[in-house]
């Protein structure tokens, strides 16, 4: 009978030290494994060569560093890299590295699937399976790290998934990123489409973290159409929420909002964003819809109604921002590689969202936090 291995990533100090059971010098090699598994990003056994032979042996018994599997890694021509991951059980989420001149980002999932069922997101067609772990989520970002020869200094949590559903595991991970891995809380950002407890939960943390609220529009009418967590909580309650995250960390929030021809993407719509959004440390951050069938008929705006609609806020004073789109060749939004698999996060039909749930589309280009 084969040894099930234990996963290392994802486990605090002490957690690994508590693994290492009654060892006399369990309390030094787990102190020594963070170092290679967060700081050095080694992926094998081998390679930690200030282990004894006979540790080595034991954990490679044992133990495995990651749990993730490669199903898919595709390279785009703007050197934008997805990789499409499973624990060896098929069940596949997306990571996406983003590299820049003056940075490298990447993007993470946080379930697999999403139950949120906003009617323009390539995830929301695939249904929902379940929550990542904390070393789910975090061995994404080492494997990113893997493929990177700069330092991966950001993280966005945009991809597959609501982040805040999974709020424990999602703060685990963002706590070993500042902690073990050494990023800033102020390179983290997390997106959300606007559950307010666990928005409201997130501000107690007082992490300075960056949140990213997809709102998508200012009018309940066309929100509500747009994603079904507006009738939970309309756009008020949730701008409110944001205000009150803003004031408990002191970090500008962001207001994602995807532009959809002849949808939300009107002057009307511009024009109530203003008074909406007034009077808190905010960005505005306009994604002209990444195309996908998802049986709706939406389309993408003309560039002079986006033009239109980003001058009617910057007149007004409002601080805004405009996605540059990268990854289009390697299928880089959200959802739209594992749409394209065929094991078991594929497009499925029959599968309803969650009653009080949104979406998100998430791009894999997002607005990063200084």
């Amino acid at each position: 009978m084969s040894t099930v291995r234990t996963p290392l990533i994802g486990l605090t100090q002490q957690e690994l030290q508590a693994l290492l059971g009654d060892r006399k010098d369990a309390k030094l090699r787990s102190k020594q494994l963070m170092g290679h598994i967060y700081k050095r990003f080694e992926t094998s056994f081998a390679q930690m060569a200030d282990l004894p032979q006979e540790f080595r042996d034991y954990l490679e018994i044992h133990h495995t560093i990651s749990p993730l599997q490669v199903a898919t890694h595709r390279k785009s021509t703007d050197k934008v890299e997805k990789l499409l991951v499973h624990n060896g059980d098929h069940q596949v989420y997306e990571c996406v590295l983003l590299p820049y001149q003056d940075r490298v980002s990447c993007c993470l999932s946080s379930q697999v699937g999403c139950p949120m069922g906003c009617t323009f997101c390539a995830t929301g067609l695939g249904g929902f399976d379940r929550n990542l772990t904390a070393g789910e989520i975090i061995g994404q970002y080492l494997l990113l790290q893997s493929h990177s020869p700069r330092r991966i200094s950001h993280v966005v949590f945009m991809g597959m998934g609501e982040p805040l559903l999974n709020l424990k595991n999602l703060l685990k991970a963002i706590k070993l990123l500042h902690e073990e891995v050494g990023l800033s809380y102020r390179h983290l950002t997390v997106s959300t489409v606007g559950l307010v407890p666990q928005i409201l939960e997130l501000a107690k943390e007082q992490l300075p973290i960056h949140l990213a609220l997809s709102l998508h529009s200012p009018f309940d009418e066309v929100r509500d159409r747009l994603m079904p967590v507006n009738h939970k909580w309309p756009v008020q309650v949730v701008v409110d929420a944001m205000r009150e995250y803003q004031e408990a960390t002191g970090r500008k929030v962001t207001f994602e909002y995807l532009l959809i021809k002849d949808v939300n993407d009107t002057p009307e719509q511009a024009k109530a964003l203003i008074p909406l959004l007034k009077g808190m440390p905010n960005v505005i951050n306009l994604i002209p819809w990444n195309w996908v069938d998802t049986g709706n008929g939406f389309a993408r705006p003309e560039r002079h109604r986006v033009r239109a609609f980003r001058k009617i806020l910057e007149d007004a004073g409002m601080n805004v921002t405009e996605r540059v789109e990268r990854g289009h060749d390697i299928a880089a939004a959200c959802g739209q590689l594992a749409g394209q698999h065929k094991g078991k996060f594929a497009q499925r039909s029959g599968q309803t969202a969650i009653p009080i749930s949104g979406g998100n589309q998430s791009e894999a280009n997002p607005v990063l936090p200084t």
